[in-house]
């Protein structure tokens, strides 16, 4: 049988060559060595996913930073604005005071017992309120009143029983004529109030009563107010500055208690 030269590892049978075998072509060693390059090795797979869950890891502690940051705000931001929004109220009330006398404008009582008799009321939280004539009503087409309203704030038994602290309400007095105690119109202000301390500026010093029915028989020259937030759960209160609200009180002169001292009407 005829063979092919030396160490060509191929045979002549039959009129046909055939591969030596264990032998493999070069196009086919070439296709081979590069399916093995473009694979990889257990070693990289496991190195590739320790960085995968190395990286979703921070991802997700990013995120969770965020999103309780995000509640935080909010939550801060929903806390603040009843406060801010009662603080408002009360400045602008403060600042339309109205002083004693006249036809229409009553007394300037802080802290005093006898506040908010003219509306049935008396202040739960003792002698903590203050109650006044301002000049802070609203003229609406529908109604009789004018103007001129009194205020009482004070501090009540809050609607939620298991709510910590007291609620801040707003008392208002429209109908100043009558001479019988009125229903008033009870607004909520605010809630989770520990305490709310109330203190006039005679020009000298800071006191925590006014009365302008008995003894004192001018208006405070400024007013001070501070209200302590109620502890949530796990909070100490010890620690925590009370937020406060000064305002200078000027005297408001309306045409309704005006008339007289302008001379009357021409």
């Amino acid at each position: 049988m005829p063979l092919g030269p030396p160490g060509s590892g191929a045979g002549v049978r039959g009129g046909r060559a055939h591969k030596a075998p264990g032998r493999w072509s070069g196009a086919t060693a070439s296709r081979v060595s590069a399916q093995r390059a473009c694979a990889f090795t257990l070693i990289e797979v496991l190195l590739a996913l320790a960085i995968c869950a190395i990286v979703l890891v921070a991802i997700h502690a990013v995120y969770g930073a965020a999103v309780r940051l995000r509640n935080k705000t909010t939550q801060v931001i929903d806390d603040a604005e009843p406060v801010n929004r009662a603080f408002e109220q009360v400045r602008r009330d403060l600042k339309g005071t109205v002083g004693p006398g006249g036809y229409m404008a009553g007394d300037f009582k802080c802290g005093a017992q006898s506040m908010g008799t003219s509306m049935g009321l008396s202040g739960e939280a003792g002698g903590s309120g203050l109650d006044f004539f301002t000049s802070t009503g609203v003229i609406t087409d529908d109604a009789p009143w004018g103007d001129l309203q009194e205020v009482f704030y004070e501090l009540k038994a809050p609607t939620d029983r298991n709510g910590a602290g007291m609620d801040l309400v707003r008392c208002v007095n429209r109908n100043l004529l009558s001479t019988t105690s009125q229903t008033p119109d009870v607004q909520w202000m605010m809630s989770h109030v520990d305490n709310m301390v109330i203190d006039c500026y005679d020009g000298t010093q800071w006191r925590n009563t006014w009365d302008t029915s008995n003894g004192d028989t001018n208006l405070p020259t400024a007013v001070r107010v501070r209200i302590q937030i109620a502890a949530k759960e796990g909070e100490n209160n010890q620690n925590r500055e009370p937020l406060e609200l000064i305002v200078p009180l000027i005297v408001q002169t309306t045409p309704t208690n005006s008339a007289t001292a302008t001379g009357g009407t021409q």
